[in-house]
């Protein structure tokens, strides 16, 4: 028996070469697509490979075989023409939908292993690019890897046809796509109590005073300071500052008897505005303290402040200490002091918190923006 492989770009030209050379008593052994040229499996050309086989013997035998078959067929009514090609659509649709198949999965495994590595020069330019960025951006290397290797499988299902902005706007809709399942919106407006936490140094007081500014310019309504600061005498002359810009009262609360009696004369204001101290992050103690004092009920929202150029490892020991509160959600400061923002998805994704407001500057009541899904990703990524 003779056996040959024939490798063409479609089964039709395969065909074509066995007939000539084979005739049209040869067999196809096994047939399978293959991909040749390129460079690790991109831009790859697509080609058929054939293994097909003449058995010297089979004209003889097929000879001996016609008149019993022609005698059969005589019996059998005939097919059509266009059962045939029904016949032969079908069978195409089939083997296309398994060669799609087979490719995908092969794909996947190829773009899987390549984001693994990270190795740039595995990616086409402008995805290289593209993961360049992500690096620089401090996005964690799972979530980056989960983004090219769709972006990488979004460039091969497009043949490499794709724009630079094509593929900014494919990246935007996949991180966008990561937050989908996270809440995003500011104060809610719909309790009294508005507390905001977090370690020494991200800018508490201040935030604090941008969302008390909000509620009494833009909302026209009747509002009120507490803090609990007492460990600072600069935090309590800065809030003491914003209090009368604002023209609002402050009271100074050193003890849980001195909430209360503050939360009892603020009992006919719209909503009162809670600023707590900094402390260690590391000392539980402190978080501790913060629950005896401050009865953290259904009245309160309360939101976590942490300072973009933090690290992620610090920023989730934060969260860590402070869930034993009822955190409703974040409020990222000083996003103008630093271009590494991808920290943020990480802190987002472990969490399941979303991002209230995030904060670029000092400027009372300007330099907060409320936050959404698509502005945090333009904020982190552009």
């Amino acid at each position: 028996m003779k056996v040959k492989k024939y490798i063409a770009p479609s089964m039709q030209e395969a065909m074509k070469k066995i007939r000539s050379e084979m005739g049209n008593d040869a067999v196809i052994l096994n047939s399978k697509m293959i991909y040749t040229g390129g460079f690790l499996g991109l831009f790859a050309k697509k080609k058929i490979e054939v293994i097909a086989a003449m058995d010297p013997d089979v004209p003889r035998r097929m000879n001996e075989d016609t008149q019993k078959s022609q005698q059969v067929k005589s019996k059998l009514p005939e097919t059509t023409k266009q059962e045939k090609i029904d016949e032969q659509t079908d069978s195409k649709v089939v083997t296309e939908n398994d060669s799609l198949l087979n490719e995908i999965i092969e794909m996947k495994k190829m773009i899987k292993s390549m984001s693994s590595n990270e190795k740039n020069e595995y990616y086409p330019e402008l995805l290289q690019d593209m993961l360049n960025k992500l690096i620089i951006r401090d996005v964690n290397p799972d979530i980056r890897g989960q983004i090219m290797s769709e972006l990488l499988e979004y460039w091969y299902k497009q043949n490499g046809q794709v724009t630079k902005e094509q593929l900014r706007l494919k990246e935007n809709e996949l991180f966008i796509e990561l937050l989908k399942d996270i809440d995003f919106s500011g104060v809610s407006y719909k309790k009294k109590y508005i507390n905001v936490i977090g370690p020494t140094g991200v800018g508490k007081t201040t935030t604090l005073a941008k969302l008390a500014a909000e509620c009494v310019i833009q909302k026209q309504k009747k509002v009120a300071f507490i803090t609990t600061d007492t460990y600072r005498i600069a935090a309590i002359e800065q809030l003491k500052t914003y209090a009368k810009i604002l023209n609002v009262p402050l009271e100074v609360c050193y003890s849980v008897e001195d909430f209360i009696a503050a939360q009892k004369k603020f009992a006919m204001y719209d909503y009162i505005f809670i600023d707590t101290a900094g402390r260690n992050f590391l000392d539980s103690q402190y978080v501790n303290d913060l629950q005896k004092l401050i009865d953290f009920t259904d009245e309160m929202e309360t939101f976590l402040v942490l300072a973009a150029t933090a690290k992620a490892a610090d920023m989730l020991a934060v969260y860590k200490q402070f869930s034993v509160i009822p955190i409703n959600k974040l409020i990222f400061t000083k996003m103008d002091e630093t271009s590494t923002r991808g920290t943020l998805f990480d802190v987002m994704l472990k969490t399941k918190k979303g991002i209230a407001y995030t904060t670029h500057g000092q400027n009372v009541p300007d330099d907060i923006e409320m936050a959404t899904r698509e502005k945090i990703v333009n904020q982190i990524l552009r």
